[in-house]
């Protein structure tokens, strides 16, 4: 595997980066990939999304918002997240390859509402989808989700709080084929209680399987 920094410039706010891994033998899919509201390019998923997506072929270019640049800790606007969504997808698409775009928690989210309004993408990955915050399930996050008319994966834990299994599968449903697959006892972090006998990188790997286990379906 190979990694490249990349400077992609988002119009009226600068620069962000991004690092693509290219596999020695890369196959037709990139995934593009954002990390949740308090990570950046380091984002330990994303990282090892990227590591072992490499193995089976399948590109990945990870990036931060705007916000992350700079050193601040909230998120920009949503004008500005989805911004940075779009100059991401534009620049790194390539003739011949398919996308698949999203991310961890906010990061996919924001992948879900750029495509809802029409930005172009072969497929939408949604890890930890943050369905509404905690402890407010009556502020959900799925006014968008009827729009999608690609075909759509969720992966989240059984203990998100941002968002029960029975709330998920609800929100599945309103995506046409979209698919739901859920890890046993993770959390929105994808951690899971010693007692589970796994750990943190067991649910990672098992997230990362079942995104490529999709993408193979969809051939």
């Amino acid at each position: 595997m190979a990694d490249k920094k990349l400077r992609i410039t988002v119009a009226e706010h600068g620069a962000i980066t991004a690092m693509r891994s290219t596999p020695s033998r890369p196959g037709p899919w990139i995934f593009v990939y954002a990390p949740g509201a308090g990570s950046n390019i380091h984002d330990p998923f994303g990282a090892h999304a990227a590591r072992a997506l490499a193995t089976r072929g399948i590109t990945t270019v990870r990036f931060q918002f705007p916000y992350m640049e700079a050193g601040k800790k909230g998120p920009d606007r949503p004008p500005v997240l989805e911004a940075a969504w779009r100059a991401v997808i534009e620049a790194v698409r390539q003739p011949k390859k398919k996308l698949v775009v999203g991310g961890r928690s906010m990061g996919g989210r924001i992948a879900s509402q750029v495509v809802a309004q029409g930005a172009a993408a072969d497929a939408l990955a949604l890890f930890a989808y943050p369905l509404h915050p905690p402890g407010k399930p009556e502020q959900l996050r799925t006014e968008h989700l009827p729009k999608l008319k690609l075909p759509t994966l969720f992966v989240s834990g059984t203990n998100d709080a941002f968002g029960s299994p029975e709330e998920l599968r609800a929100a599945t449903k309103k995506v046409r084929g979209a698919k739901l697959h859920l890890l046993d006892g993770a959390d929105h972090g994808f951690a899971v209680r010693r007692a589970s006998g796994r750990t943190r990188e067991d649910v990672y790997a098992e997230a990362v399987t079942a995104l490529v286990d999709w993408l193979e379906a969809l051939k």
